[in-house]
């Protein structure tokens, strides 16, 4: 369930590694970048500046102005540059657009697919020779011959409903799945997924507002319940553009999933993780490519589910594998001991060894350094809001070594080159500004005698109000919150809260980072005009605390979650300085589902709330999420019944602002409807604002952010009046 406050507050660090923000070389010692039209190469130490491609040479005859591009990639020699632009969103990303390629021997500037409709071309990349470029078009997949240009298709049956080399809407969404191809290493060869949507149920959302007429806009969208749409892997031969298909065994019933897939070091088989329907039984598959045979390697299975390395390392959405020891072995992530650790296994899959060891999660891998025996992950062991930079040795011998720096608590991430000699580094806490440096590795000095970091910290104002805290609840459970108090706080007054929650286990709201406690909705400054605004992590959320903390919520969505959130609440409300007339809740896509929950289990306890794009009925919602954390419905129906917020609602007491967008393709419109039906049922009285043909951002539209902003802070104003008492 993607969430917009999640994007915006959380994942700064990830959107300031995008791709095409920055490119290593491939010797580790410098990167590429564009700026101000033109790419350049920085060499490491010195950041000197070289110009592969100035801004004559990257615009297009006939133009005046360089190609606007969006990300870039190079060729394995580094000789030819692809250029991606002119993009447009592909449901969350900008993943299609079109592509030119440079070639910084020539000079030359070529567009690929120009017979191809204009920004269709998605994914595009260099074989490994350079020679050719493959890329998706409209659902089906075409190589371009750079020195003859003839263009090949290799699939010829790409619809909507049945898709080669990329992904329906519930994979993207829900398995970061989007690039669909992968090439061999010879370049005679391309693996991909074809999806077959075609028993996939549409939802049809309504456009009202770009015709007369209206239209139906449909989504292949699978709900609970529903067996998701059929998976092939096929590796299809450059040359003759015949396929062979994988033999991957599934249910004939309850399907399966291929989230991921690459080529296992060689150029005769591929190697796919294949989750079972529940998403726990992970099977590790070697497939011959030559006669589509395969063969299980490796299997873990959890009581609860399995998340795939895409889920909490952001790199692995755009594909890899962690191969070492020259294809032998493989790096594998595992729960099973309780702790996220890394393991290193052998191909045949016979032989694993754990090699992080302790009470700690690894967050996410940064580097393999295999020349001088180490892996770089992120992790925090003493502290599940915060972030460092450590290694262990591959070996799996000897303890794991910090290397951020002591005296920089916060957040850390890093880009790492290949190499692991240098890393850009960002750096920020909840009193820091997000700042960035170049470090060498391992020692993690600053290039130049640079040290910006510390000089960002030793300058930041400590002052700016927010409290970390923990709070145990009379069940024993403690959680992790922040806090910010009014301005001229009174401890012989009381204030009203305003809790911010999300719950479930897609959003982490307590870290330790710059801007964590800034309310984007709300016009004005809520600590000036009197508000204590809170933010606390119940179980269930993907905090670095153990498999046990995630994973309590297992079925339990709506219920665990919640009743941690108010029994946290509960001890919050003790506090001599907080106005128990005052309680307000807010939170958006699960959030709102949450902050409907509170509202209508806790009535007691919450007095006003806002909630926008909720999920009303879980039985609604996709079902690789839903299933993932709830199970199938057809077999516990109850628990879905008891964790929709709808079943609930006859309790509502407070006040309730609800809003939602009617284009919303992810918690869809529904969701307002089928909730709005249950209030009105019970005579209870409430707002509702829908916001026409918008999406689940809600961001569309002229003057549509400055209306949403007005209506929440108005609406919190009037029902949870600000200030001491």
């Amino acid at each position: 369930m993607t969430f917009l406050l999640v994007i915006l507050t959380v994942f700064v660090p990830v959107l300031l590694f995008a791709q095409g923000a920055i490119k290593w070389t491939g010797n580790g010692n410098g990167y590429y970048r564009i700026e101000d039209g033109e790419l350049g190469v920085y060499t490491l130490p010195q950041n000197t500046k070289t110009v592969i491609a100035s801004k004559k040479q990257l615009t297009p005859e006939g133009r005046t102005t360089p190609l606007n591009v969006r990300s870039f990639s190079f060729s394995a020699d580094e000789k030819k540059v692809l250029l991606f632009t002119n993009t447009k969103k592909v449901w969350r990303l900008q993943t299609r657009g079109d592509y030119w390629v440079f070639d910084a021997g020539t000079g030359s500037l070529k567009q690929l697919g120009k017979n191809r409709p204009a920004s269709s071309l998605m994914f595009a990349k260099f074989s490994p020779d350079g020679a050719k470029v493959a890329y998706v078009s409209e659902y089906n997949l075409y190589v371009e011959d750079l020195a003859s240009g003839n263009v090949q298709q290799l699939t010829l049956d790409g619809n909507r409903k049945f898709i080669n080399g990329t992904f329906d809407w519930v994979y993207e969404e829900e398995f970061f799945c989007r690039d669909g191809f992968r090439w061999s290493p010879d370049s005679r060869q391309i693996a991909y997924w074809q999806i077959d949507a075609r028993k996939t149920k549409d939802y049809l959302m309504v456009d009202n507002t770009d015709s007369i007429y209206p239209f139906s806009v449909p989504v292949e969208y699978p709900i609970a319940g529903e067996p998701p749409s059929p998976f092939k892997i096929g590796v299809v031969d450059v040359a003759t553009a015949k396929t062979q298909w994988m033999d991957i065994a599934t249910d004939p019933v309850l399907q399966s999933y291929v989230p991921r897939m690459e080529w296992a070091g060689n150029n005769n088989e591929l190697i796919v993780q294949h989750l079972n329907r529940y998403q726990n039984q992970s099977d590790l598959l070697l497939c011959n490519t030559q006669t589509g045979a395969s063969k299980v390697i490796y299997t873990e299975k959890d009581s609860a589910w399995i998340d795939i390395q895409p889920l909490w390392d952001n790199d692995y959405i755009w594909g890899g594998w962690d191969w070492i020891s020259g294809g032998k072995e493989f790096i594998w992530a595992s729960e099973k001991d309780g702790w996220r650790h890394l393991y290193r296994i052998t191909r045949d899959g016979k032989k694993e060894e754990r090699i992080t060891n302790g009470n700690y999660d690894v967050m996410e891998i940064s580097a393999i350094d295999e020349k001088n025996g180490y892996v770089y992950f992120m992790a925090s062991p003493g502290n599940g809001t915060q972030k460092y930079l450590y290694r262990t040795k591959l070996n799996g011998k000897g303890p794991a070594e910090r290397v951020s720096p002591a005296g920089q608590d916060g957040t850390h991430e890093y880009s790492v080159s290949p190499t692991g000699t240098y890393a850009r580094h960002i750096f920020s806490n909840y009193y820091t500004p997000y700042t960035n440096e170049w470090v060498s590795l391992p020692n993690h000095k600053g290039l130049n005698g640079a040290n910006e970091v510390n000089e960002a910290i030793a300058k930041a104002d400590k002052a700016n109000g927010i409290e970390f805290f923990k709070v145990k609840t009379a069940e024993g459970i403690e959680m992790d919150g922040w806090m910010v108090k009014p301005k001229n706080f009174d401890p012989n007054k009381k204030y009203p809260v305003v809790f911010y929650v999300y719950t479930e286990p897609w959003g982490q709201n307590v870290r330790d980072q710059y801007g964590i406690a800034e309310n984007f909705l709300y016009k004005g400054d809520m600590a000036t005009d009197g508000y204590i605004y809170i933010s606390i992590d119940n179980r269930g959320t993907p905090v670095p605390k153990g498999r046990n903390w995630r994973k309590v919520i297992y079925r339990n969505i709506g219920q665990v979650n919640i009743r941690d959130q108010a029994m946290a609440a509960r001890e919050v409300c003790k506090w001599p300085f907080v106005d128990t007339s005052r309680i307000a809740v807010w939170g958006w896509s699960g959030g709102g589902s949450a902050t409907l929950n509170l509202m209508f289990q806790y009535p007691d306890i919450y007095k006003t709330g806002i909630s926008v794009a909720a999920v009303g009925s879980i039985f609604t919602y996709d079902n690789i999420y839903q299933e993932r954390y709830m199970g199938l419905p057809q077999e516990n129906r109850a628990d879905y019944i008891q964790g929709s917020p709808i079943t609930h609602a006859k309790n509502l007491r407070g006040n309730l602002l609800y809003i939602h967008g009617s284009g919303d393709d992810n918690v869809h419109y529904q969701n307002a409807e089928l909730l709005l039906n249950e209030l009105i049922k019970y005579n209870k009285q409430f707002q509702f604002m829908s916001y026409p043909n918008r999406t689940h951002s809600i961001s569309e539209g002229a003057g549509t952010y400055e209306h949403l902003s007005s209506l929440y802070t108005s609406y919190l104003r009037s029902h949870c009046e600000p200030g001491g008492r």
